[in-house]
């Protein structure tokens, strides 16, 4: 028995493999291999080539197993004391009366302050660090900890703005769900510098009551618009829930475009043109005659729950009980994906490369992958988001803690970032006043 500290004891059945731990602890004599023929010799030599192989391998599985969990004991002894600044989009109630319960717990588990910088746009975190970067602040950064995605993980990672890789060092990657795109961002390879937190997909929201037969696909909407001038909008881009439902028209107008492949300019106006031409269309019929956007998916919402109109748009499939019982929401709401499938992506945390608290925030990340935190963020009356846990290989009494789970819908994979870029550009130039 070993100790790796105070707080934790590692036993050998930890270290090693069953199957290699009777190897290891087997003994054995060679000593008998001294005075063997010489055609004896090497047949004899070969097991005991084979046994000893097989005993420093165990002896590097218990070395390499004690070293990850002193390691980790090093980041939560020195994580103690530390404060996190965890820029985080705070547009939603739900998700920062969560982030609130999440500081209460880091603070009384691991003495970690943890602070929620609510931000309209990460986007405006990223110039900060490459900002920071550009005036040499190498270890004293402002940020700690991202809600990042996208277009910004891209940014972040080609300008070597991120800390890493970390991900599947982490003592919950374990539990990590496989079968989901944890390990891939809009196409680009997350190389493990950002942890996959949750699940996200555009649906849209009606009023079952009032509209129980909502448009699902964009030519409905063309035509529900034209009947019903001033209900329907969409978040101005370059506004995430606004770029994502230019990427979701899109790809429904012209299903053959080859979106996980970076954006060809020499194609780009012929590829998109399906889109700017439905926009045209549809745009006179809008909210405020499309002259004006909400600027945020909140502001949206709430034109939506004071009856201004008739659908919004969410990133959240399970965000409608929560919301609902908060009163963000008339009590028939609910969500629902276009007929094509909903856009979908798993949302990650990352640290920047010269955060102050790498420490805190490794152990943040750990304690939100959590299958504690991970079933209270996906319980539909707190937030809905949806796991990024395998929840069926969870122990038992864990398992048990999730409640019904979202509902998520058929999924349409996110297009390289460049599509993002490209598009909200062009938005721009069209559409901006």
């Amino acid at each position: 028995m070993l100790k790796s500290s105070a707080h934790h004891t590692l036993r050998s059945s930890h270290l090693m493999p069953t199957h290699l731990g009777a190897i290891c602890t087997d003994s054995y004599n060679d000593g008998f291999a001294v005075n063997a023929t010489t055609e004896l010799k090497g047949a004899l030599m070969r097991p005991l080539t084979l046994l000893r192989n097989a005993a420093a391998l165990c002896l590097a599985l218990t070395v390499n197993l004690y070293a990850a969990e002193t390691t980790w004991e090093s980041h939560l002894q020195r994580a103690r004391g530390e404060t996190v600044y965890f820029n985080a989009w705070g547009g939603s109630p739900q998700v920062n009366d969560y982030l609130s319960w999440a500081a209460q717990q880091v603070k009384q588990r691991y003495g970690i302050t943890l602070v929620q910088v609510k931000v309209g746009d990460i986007a405006e975190s990223v110039g900060r660090i490459r900002a920071e970067k550009a005036a040499g602040n190498t270890q004293q950064g402002s940020i700690d900890l991202l809600w990042v995605n996208g277009k910004n993980f891209n940014a972040l990672r080609r300008d070597g703005l991120l800390y890493g890789p970390f991900a599947e060092q982490l003592p919950n990657w374990r539990w990590v769900n496989q079968a989901l795109p944890v390990r891939n961002d809009f196409t680009v390879a997350t190389d493990g510098y950002e942890a996959p937190w949750g699940v996200g997909q555009l649906v849209l929201i009606h009023d079952a009551a009032t509209l129980p037969t909502p448009p699902a696909d964009p030519q409905a909407l063309l035509a529900y618009a034209r009947q019903h001038p001033g209900r329907l909008t969409y978040p101005r881009p370059p506004q995430f829930h606004g770029s994502s439902f230019l990427k979701s028209i899109l790809m429904q107008l012209n299903p053959g475009l080859p979106l996980d492949k970076p954006v060809d300019a020499q194609t780009f106006a012929r590829d998109t043109a399906p889109l700017w031409a439905w926009l045209d269309q549809i745009h006179p019929y809008l909210w405020r005659q499309g002259r004006v956007f909400p600027t945020s998916d909140a502001q949206q919402l709430q034109l939506f729950n004071d009856g201004a109109l008739d659908l919004a748009i969410t990133f959240n499939p399970g965000m409608a009980p929560a919301a609902i019982a908060a009163g963000e929401l008339p009590p028939d709401a609910r969500v629902y994906a276009f007929k094509a499938g909903a856009l979908s992506n798993v949302h990650f945390l990352a640290i920047p490369f010269n955060a102050r608290a790498k420490d805190a925030a490794l152990v943040v990340i750990n304690f939100l992958q959590s299958p504690a935190a991970q079933a209270r963020k996906a319980d539909a009356r707190i937030w809905g988001d949806p796991t990024i846990l395998d929840v069926a290989r969870l122990p038992a009494a864990q398992r048990q803690a999730f409640g019904p789970l979202p509902t998520l819908f058929p999924a349409l994979p996110e297009p390289h970032p460049s599509w993002q870029e490209a598009l909200e550009q062009t938005w721009q130039q069209r559409y901006a006043q």
